[in-house]
């Protein structure tokens, strides 16, 4: 009798045992920071909250983030059931983004090691497993897109090449079908959620229909359309009850486009390359690059083309052979094809070159590619050290070994210094927390605040205090969920709720003039809190 393990149930080899411990050490290393709330939290991730609550409660069943009209609300309807048992609360909206950081792991790990060799699929996950400020904020704070998008994309490149190979339980019709199911409501739900990924999902479909162009027809290919149907449902019905210019491709053009002239190409590129590419891949602080962390922005166009050059060999060398044989290489430039055109959108917009900083987030979807981008590094480097090549082969391997442990070293120092400074995030959430509990101690139930302040607070005392936006004039803001407003413009005497000297807080004072001070409740964590006689509205 045969004693040989099947395929789908085989043991773990080496190289997935040591992923397997360094992609729990990852989990387990965001597990902390989100039990910390780290990153401090803000009103845009508080209104992601807000919605989970709405939706827990039944209340709402928003498409869209409140006030927008392009970024989906998939983390809000993954947060509520969690909301509903456990209460509103930071660590609990941000424990599923935990579960799809994993899940995008490991989905990382699986096809690279289909489309290159184990061991540097453990590499891959090593690198991914590390994470500084810029790059664990993308991954651990509910504001849309990101998180839950590259798994998706990852698990359309996997279905694609599970369907041509047909190794193992993918030769199951069943398997294939809900495969194709899948991969339709991936797509379809990845581009509700963020047009972001319009790239990656350009490139994944594309591979998808040309790896499996055969097993698509019939069932599969049904399933597959209507896979892409129910998970795109929620954007096309928006968009066309949407008001004109309020749908989401109108108000994506208006924000595109920006406003003032557009900065040269040289300070786009500048941008995208040496400030973007190093922060989203976890080589440089949230504060910026210094000259030493920039390299691998000069170096990632390189790597692209040398990429994309073994891919196109890989591709010629099975001329001829099915498509099982050929699905490899052009997964391979399909990544590639998704950095490339990721990389091309963010430098054509203006704010590549005008905040550089604060948009290296636009460039988190770049972990997708990682293994395609630095493959040509492994390659020379493990042809150096087998000894396979010439001087000039063991040259360039000896370098390109240099810069895999220079980019692991550098990640490594990055993801120390930032653990070495969680004092700064925990001291802000502390202060966003001691500000909650004085408002509710004053018995207010109704205030206005700023932008920063609102749904931060409203979130952290669980609309036990609401809260209406107002600028820097006492004028009114951006206030996205308009109940909150009316609510506060029908209180008699609502509170004010403002930053110490602060032009909203100066102008109050001017407004009230003697009453100011008998009017000032409490001041805590650097705000003050008012409650005059009547309400102060100067727009009406």
């Amino acid at each position: 009798m045969s004693t040989r393990v099947p395929p789908d149930r085989a043991r773990l080899d080496r190289p997935a045992l040591v992923a397997l411990l360094l992609g729990l050490a990852g989990v387990g290393y965001r597990l902390v920071l989100t039990l910390l709330t780290v990153p401090a939290a803000n009103s845009d991730e508080a209104t992601f909250g807000l919605a989970a609550m709405h939706i827990a409660a039944g209340r709402e069943h928003p498409v869209f983030l409140y006030g927008q009209h392009y970024m989906g609300m998939v983390e809000s309807y993954l947060a509520a059931p969690l909301v509903a048992l456990a209460g509103p609360g930071w660590p609990v909206l941000r424990l599923p983004l935990v579960a799809l950081y994993a899940l995008f792991l490991w989905l990382s790990y699986r096809l690279s090691r289909r489309l290159y060799r184990p061991w540097f699929a453990t590499f891959t996950v090593g690198l991914l497993a590390l994470g500084t400020e810029r790059v664990v904020r993308d991954q651990l704070t509910v504001v849309g897109g990101r998180p839950e998008g590259k798994p998706m994309v990852l698990a359309i490149l996997l279905i694609a090449v599970g369907l041509a190979q047909r190794r193992g339980r993918w030769r199951r019709p069943g398997w294939r079908r809900a495969a194709a199911g899948l991969a339709g409501w991936c797509a379809g739900a990845a581009l509700w959620s963020d047009w972001l990924l319009a790239p990656y999902l350009a490139v994944a479909c594309l591979l998808l229909l040309y790896a499996a162009r055969r097993e698509l027809r019939g069932w599969p290919g049904l399933l597959l359309v209507a896979g892409f149907a129910v998970g795109v449902a929620p954007l096309v019905w928006d968009n066309l009850v949407a008001p004109p210019g309020a749908d989401s491709w109108s108000v994506l053009r208006q924000l595109s486009a920006g406003t003032g002239p557009t900065p040269p190409l040289v300070d786009r590129v500048r941008g995208g390359l040496l400030t973007g590419v190093p922060l989203a891949t976890g080589l440089c602080p949230v504060t910026g690059c210094a000259r030493r962390q920039e390299w691998f922005g000069v170096l990632y166009p390189a790597l692209l083309v040398a990429a994309a050059g073994l891919a196109l060999v890989g591709y010629r060398r099975t001329a001829g052979r099915p498509t099982a044989a050929r699905v490899r290489p052009v997964a391979q430039l399909a990544l590639l094809a998704g950095a490339a055109l990721t990389l091309l959108s963010y430098v054509r917009s203006p704010p590549a070159a005008t905040d550089p900083l604060a948009n290296a987030r636009y460039l988190a979807v770049l972990q997708i590619s990682l293994p395609a981008v630095l493959w040509p590094l492994w390659l020379a480097a493990v042809a150096c050290w087998r000894g396979t090549v010439g001087m000039v082969g063991r040259l360039v391997g000896a370098g390109a070994t240099a810069v895999l442990a220079g980019l692991t070293a550098t990640a490594l120092v990055a993801t120390g210094l930032f653990l070495t400074a969680l004092d700064a995030p925990r001291a802000d959430q502390r202060r966003a927390r001691e500000l909650a509990d004085a408002v509710r101690r004053t018995g207010l139930r109704e205030v206005y605040g700023d932008y920063w302040t609102c749904n931060r607070l409203i979130f952290d005392t669980g609309e036990r205090v609401v809260c209406a936006v107002l600028d820097g004039q006492l004028t009114p803001g951006q206030n996205r969920y308009r109940p909150y407003w009316r609510q506060v413009e029908r209180a008699e005497r609502p509170g004010y709720v403002l930053p110490v000297d602060s032009p909203a807080e100066r102008r109050l004072r001017g407004l009230l003039g003697d009453r100011a001070d008998p009017a000032r409740l409490v001041e805590v964590a650097g705000y003050r809190v008012y409650h005059p006689a009547s309400a102060v509205r100067p727009w009406r």
